[in-house]
């Protein structure tokens, strides 16, 4: 289990709290993009496609390797792995990455079929249960979490709301040429003081973004706090004590791959809450929908977002867990830190009643054997529009 989050006591009532983001330029998000990038293209030719793909990019190099079972009749791995990096942008050598010049290398071979029996017909199936959504089991054990707050319109933590729109605005300045020294390449860490529970004061904004080796330093700071930060910021939170620290280790003209090694799932907290709840089971780039690291971990969201949304909790986290080819989970926990209405575990007892998170129930639920996934590699999983686990249709069921 993995936390990253900063809190510090200030007082007995206040504390700090700190979230980041990365762009989709950064070395392990685009690790994250290829596999999902790949993934995709296995789904758009086999909807049942089983893919389990991981990425490894560095100076020079793509290297894609896992496991695929899949009726698709041809993927082209080089040819996805170079629109995803050109779709990034790192289209020159300059930038230290070049997706006409990479080479590209790829391992792939067949799932294993004793996972693949695991999941073809689950525990319940071998042991007589027919119900059909109990035919497919889990692909592997684990526990996910999902979480809700109403802290902000998007029911996410804002430190982390905050963080990915300042790296998506980022990324939006870099593209249509206004700030146009940017690279791909970059990072933001947002810190919230928090009085009683409610996000007071901005404390601290840490911004470190690739950029044309010929900008100041001073050009990018007041660039970046003029048209990147305080636009986004929400009135009345920025103070005269507000510290910005922009690309506080000197000049970044050098990054992305071929600056720095990345892999496919090594920002799980950036994809999930910011730390502001614990993170189990594993990342989700590159994985199929029978793999419940990440459709169970997704359904949680769902969950928690109904939760929240039916006004049963202020603040809400649903830990689920599952036993390798076992279609019913073993546990189902929701902690609602004591904003709930009623007791947990009634809440608890509302969620098995209208919420089914059996692997297949949940596919066909989320309608989750679509090529869906590579927009969910940059900025976060959760809290943007679009996504079927973002919906909070059940609300009035739970309320």
């Amino acid at each position: 289990m993995t936390t990253a989050s900063s809190t510090i006591a200030s007082s007995t009532s206040a504390r700090l709290f700190t979230s980041e983001s990365v762009t989709e330029g950064h070395p392990d998000k685009l690790a994250d993009r290829i596999s999902d990038s790949v993934l995709d293209a296995f789904l758009r030719e086999d909807p049942k496609s089983r893919v389990a793909c991981e990425t490894l990019v560095t100076k020079g190099l793509v290297l894609v390797a896992g496991e695929v079972s899949s009726q698709a009749e041809y993927v082209n791995i080089r040819e996805v792995v170079r629109k995803a990096v050109t779709e990034v942008g790192y289209t020159r050598a300059r930038f230290g990455f070049d997706a006409n010049s990479v080479a590209v290398l790829t391992t792939i071979d067949e799932q294993s079929l004793e996972i693949a029996g695991g999941v073809n017909q689950s525990w319940e199936w071998r042991h007589g249960e027919r119900d059909p959504l109990s035919e497919r089991g889990a692909g592997d054990q684990g526990l996910m979490f999902g979480y809700a707050t109403d802290e902000t319109p998007e029911l996410m933590p804002m430190p982390l709301v905050l963080a990915h729109k300042i790296t998506a605005r980022l990324a939006e300045l870099r593209k249509n040429g206004a700030l146009d020294y940017l690279r791909p390449d970059g990072k933001a860490q947002v810190t919230l003081e928090y009085v009683n529970g409610i996000a007071t004061r901005l404390e601290t904004v840490v911004v470190s973004t690739q950029h044309d080796e010929a900008v100041t330093q001073d050009q990018i700071r007041d660039d970046v706090i003029k048209h990147v930060i305080r636009p986004l910021i929400p009135a009345g939170l920025e103070s005269s004590d507000t510290k910005f620290f922009i690309n506080p280790s000197g000049s970044f003209s050098f990054g992305g791959p071929g600056a720095d090694t990345g892999l496919t799932g090594r920002k799980i907290i950036v994809d999930t809450y910011g730390g502001a709840i614990p993170h189990g089971g594993g990342a989700f780039s590159g994985k199929d929908p029978t793999k419940v690291d990440r459709s169970a971990a997704y359904y949680a969201r769902y969950m928690a977002k109904n939760i929240v949304a039916a006004g049963l909790a202020k603040r809400a986290m649903v830990e689920v867990a599952y036993a390798i080819g076992k279609a019913k989970p073993v546990s189902l926990r929701v902690e609602t830190f004591g904003t709930g209405t009623v007791s947990d575990e009634q809440i608890a007892q509302l969620v098995l009643k209208h919420f089914d998170p059996r692997p297949l129930a949940i596919i066909e639920e989320l309608q989750l054997e679509r090529p869906i996934y590579t927009p969910t590699s940059s900025y976060g999983h959760f809290g943007r529009t679009g996504f079927p686990w973002e919906n909070t249709d059940k609300a009035k069921l739970l309320g």
